[in-house]
């Protein structure tokens, strides 16, 4: 227990280093100097800045991962939990972005960079998506050719609206973006093709 704190702590204040500071500006002697820790301890946890970097992003997207699980557990109907789904989510990255230095686009797009970290967090987005996409199909309330392909793509689409939702150009908390918020909602569910029906 005293291990996996310690371990956090100094993730938590290299966290804090490097929206600061940069990454590329943070040594690990700094970490070990604002953790108290000394480098020695530093040291025993990780071999180089770059394992510390890793551990402060897998910190980082393990904290969207447990906030988008939390949506799957609630009793909802599919197409209310896909909905609060994409907030959460959208929200998740915005919270990333402000604890980690407000908009300092480094850290943000460097969370990318870290290949397998993303790509972990991509499969586990993946299949949350697909778990919800399936109790939709399997409640009648969806309709759709192939859930793991629509999950792919839901995926994909969140990924191109972190941008403009974290600028505040989506913002569905704000009234005067409720028809934004419907308009997504729209294009979900109903698509773009008028039914002739």
């Amino acid at each position: 227990m005293a291990i996996t704190k310690t371990r956090n702590m100094l993730i938590d204040v290299a966290r804090q280093l490097f929206a600061k500071l940069g990454v590329d500006n943070t040594t690990m002697n700094d970490i070990a100097v604002a953790s108290h820790k000394g480098r020695r301890t530093l040291y025993t946890y990780f071999n180089n800045k770059n394992e510390v970097y890793k551990a402060v992003v897998e910190s980082e997207l393990d904290k969207m991962i447990k906030a988008l699980q939390a949506v799957v557990e609630k009793d909802l109907p599919a197409d209310e939990k896909l909905m609060l789904f994409f907030y959460t989510r959208l929200d998740a990255v915005k919270n990333v972005v402000a604890r980690n230095g407000n908009l300092r686009a480094d850290f943000f797009r460097d969370i990318w960079r870290v290949q397998n970290v993303r790509k972990t967090f991509d499969r586990k987005e993946t299949e949350i998506l697909k778990e919800i996409l399936q109790k939709g199909v399997d409640e009648g309330t969806l309709s759709m050719p192939d859930v793991d392909f629509t999950a792919e793509i839901v995926h994909n689409a969140l990924r191109g609206l972190e941008v403009p939702y974290i600028r505040g150009l989506i913002n569905p908390k704000d009234s005067d973006n409720k028809r934004r918020y419907l308009n997504i909602s729209h294009l979900i569910f109903q698509g773009i093709k008028k039914n002739k029906n």
